[in-house]
């Protein structure tokens, strides 16, 4: 399958991160993202308790590309690096070293999210662009979503089997993002700043004094290339999955949602 190409704004986070004050990381961190699940949201807000000289930023690093990134994951040089990692024995042993946090997302999103980022003029896939310009339904695409497009897209099953349920009792932390996203709308809430400590913990990272204003620039979605608000997409996507395509998801992947806490 051809690579992928994103059409996005440059990162900006970087000036933000050193107004503040820096403890260097003791550990390699790595942040395992199953893809479309918000990997750009908790990595910025990690990169806020980060030195930038620290921040691994060249490119994601995944199994093709692992080779070429290995001093990312070193144990002598303690770095932040991020990037969708298929459960195999190359990565299992390139990660030995590091702290590993898996990020996962409700199933159901997972879809929409998934099916509008393939459709948005902000994603160029020489193998999907054809499905771009209502060549396809909405739930036609959904479907393709859940289900795979032979020999070009995963089905959902896969995504989720070799990125997160793989690597499940194996030492990495799974993270959910709606957990994420429901403790920044209240961070002043004693709850928050446990989420956090703890959340931050996961990396190696101690929670600063100014935690609260640094987790607000890091989760600024204008710092997101790949937010909802950053794509570009010509069809109607629903806010919520359809009752037909959540039961579609059941059938494909049964056990999923239970299994990552979400039933």
């Amino acid at each position: 399958m051809s690579a992928a190409v994103v059409m996005s704004r440059p990162d900006t986070l970087n000036p933000d991160v050193r107004r503040f004050a820096q403890t260097p990381l003791r550990q390699t961190a790595f942040l395992n993202g199953v893809p479309k699940c918000g990997t750009h949201l908790l990595r910025n807000i990690v990169r806020m308790f980060v030195p930038v000289e620290q921040h691994y930023d060249r490119e994601f690093i995944q199994i093709p590309n692992l080779q070429q990134h290995m001093p990312a994951l070193a144990k002598d040089r303690p770095l932040f690096s991020v990037g969708h990692m298929l459960f195999a024995d190359i990565s299992i042993i390139a990660l030995r070293h590091a702290r590993h946090v898996i990020l996962v997302r409700d199933p159901h999103d997972y879809v929409l999210a998934r099916a509008r980022f393939t459709l948005s003029d902000q994603f160029n896939h020489p193998q999907l662009n054809h499905l771009k310009g209502g060549a396809v339904s909405v739930e036609q695409m959904l479907n393709m979503m859940i289900f795979g497009i032979p020999g070009r897209s995963p089905a959902l099953r896969e995504v989720f089997t070799f990125h997160a349920v793989s690597w499940m009792g194996t030492g990495a932390d799974v993270v959910r993002y709606e957990d994420i996203v429901a403790h920044l709308r209240d961070l002043d809430a004693p709850a928050a700043e446990a989420f956090f400590a703890d959340l931050l913990g996961k990396f190696g990272i101690a929670l600063t004094g100014d935690w609260r204003e640094r987790v607000k620039v890091g989760s600024d979605r204008k710092h997101s290339a790949t937010s909802r608000e950053a794509l570009s997409v010509g069809q109607t996507m629903p806010e919520t999955l359809p009752d037909i395509q959540k039961q579609l998801v059941e059938h494909s992947a049964p056990g999923l949602r239970a299994l990552l806490g979400y039933a």
